[in-house]
């Protein structure tokens, strides 16, 4: 093989062997169009392609890389880790640290159990959540990304939309008939058969759209009316927001959690958790099966350790960050006459071409319709600016992005601009 490859020859190869080319969807241009870039490699804010072309990065791994990619101390713990083997199928201190670190940062939270993705969590935290109540029927809200598990990819948002699916094929009927979705920032009205209402609290893959005022308090009291469980997906917001997620953002707290990326320091990783009562129906406490072989990893839980451990005291850091450039995202737009909303909460921000504010999954697929995400996503790739390749997915700067990245995207941007002025 040549010592030189191209992005096009290598995807090409791998079109032959992986479906559509890549491991998953929301990998993929086909919403932008063209050729993924490969990565050989990240350090820090940057990404380099297999041809040697680097880029400020906000993807970093759809926020699991909150410290910027390869972060020192984190590759040490892992090579820690991995010295003293990888796997072992049984109970280790590494385990029990994270979770006791988790457990202790987030209010009302006092059990979790780890798991290898978050997509099993939330599927784990929705049968907890029926095998507690002994009901069936669980509410999401369109727009809501709750992992790739059958009963939530209804209305999926994130990668399932920027397919143009409303769900997948190979998920029945049947699978589906227990799940109601429902607009996201309305109160729905329950009835005493649902089990679970999953929600992210501040929706993230739909693009950035907060809950508004009332929103999650009232999910609050009519899950108490009805005696459902309230479960928080905060995948993307557990331990980016700051150490509470939503919950201490919000003041709401929910029965469960679901979590991922940020606590497993760029390795694989989730977790659910409740109270105590809750999580004693938990195998093998109670009846409510949930396992996994790689589960509590010890180079996922060294890692993710690492990581919430360095976050400590700078959140405020990675606020002011996404803050500079939502202002200079709209400094932009607003000097080239372009319609465009900038979302912010907290150290989440993205763009929506539209001259109207989007409150929900209906209004951020009009918002995302047009060619606008497209023509910037590649002008600004030009740039030499990774956003991801899709217009319902966040940006997530890190740690790692300077003053100087920052001013350079800005710059970017107001080139990128012009092609859509």
């Amino acid at each position: 093989m040549s010592s030189f490859q191209t992005n096009a020859d290598v995807f090409a190869r791998s079109c032959e062997v992986l479906p559509g080319g890549v491991n998953s969807p929301v990998r993929s241009f086909r919403s932008v169009g063209g050729t993924p870039y490969v990565v050989s490699e990240a350090k820090g804010a940057y990404i380099t392609d297999v041809e040697g072309a680097t880029y400020i990065d906000y993807v970093q791994s759809y926020g699991a890389s909150i410290l910027g990619h390869a972060t020192d101390e984190v590759v040490a713990a892992i090579k820690k880790a991995a010295e003293k083997g990888t796997t072992y199928g049984a109970p280790t201190t590494g385990e029990l640290a994270l979770a006791e670190k988790i457990v202790e940062c987030v209010p009302g939270l006092e059990m979790i159990r780890m798991t290898s993705s978050g997509t099993e969590a939330a599927m784990s935290a929705i049968r907890l959540a029926r095998g507690v109540t002994g009901r069936s029927k669980i509410v999401k809200f369109a727009g809501c990304y709750h992992g790739h598990s059958d009963a939530l990819l209804a209305a999926g948002g994130s990668g399932v939309a920027n397919q143009g699916l409303v769900g997948s094929a190979g998920v029945t009927p049947a699978a589906v008939a227990d799940t109601v979705v429902m607009p996201y920032n309305v109160v729905p009205t329950l009835d005493d058969d649902t089990a679970l209402v999953a929600v992210e609290p501040i929706a993230a893959n739909m693009g950035l759209v907060p809950p508004v005022p009332g929103f999650l308090e009232g999910l609050r009291a009519e899950c108490d009316r009805v005696g459902a469980v309230l479960l928080f997906d905060e995948v993307i917001t557990g331990f980016r927001l700051g150490y509470g997620g939503a919950t201490e953002a919000s003041g709401v707290t929910p029965d469960v959690w679901a979590f991922g990326k940020v606590i497993g320091g760029g390795l694989p990783v989730g977790a659910f958790g409740a109270s105590k009562e809750i999580m004693a129906h938990i195998s093998p406490l109670g009846p409510v099966y949930q396992g996994g072989t790689l589960s509590g990893n010890p180079l996922a839980t060294a890692a993710g350790l690492t990581a919430l451990n360095l976050l400590d005291g700078r959140y405020g850091e990675l606020e002011s960050k996404a803050t500079r450039l939502a202002k200079g995202f709209r400094h932009v737009f607003a000097e080239k006459k372009i319609a465009a909303q900038v979302p912010q909460y907290g150290p989440l921000l993205n763009i929506f071409f539209t001259d109207a504010a989007v409150t929900n999954y209906d209004e951020a697929q009009a918002a995302c319709a047009g060619d606008s995400y497209k023509k910037f996503f590649h002008a600004m790739l030009a740039e030499g600016i990774a956003l991801a390749p899709g217009p319902y997915e966040v940006m997530f700067p890190s740690l790692a992005h300077s003053d100087e990245d920052l001013n350079r995207t800005l710059a970017a941007a107001e080139k990128a601009a012009e092609t859509l002025a």
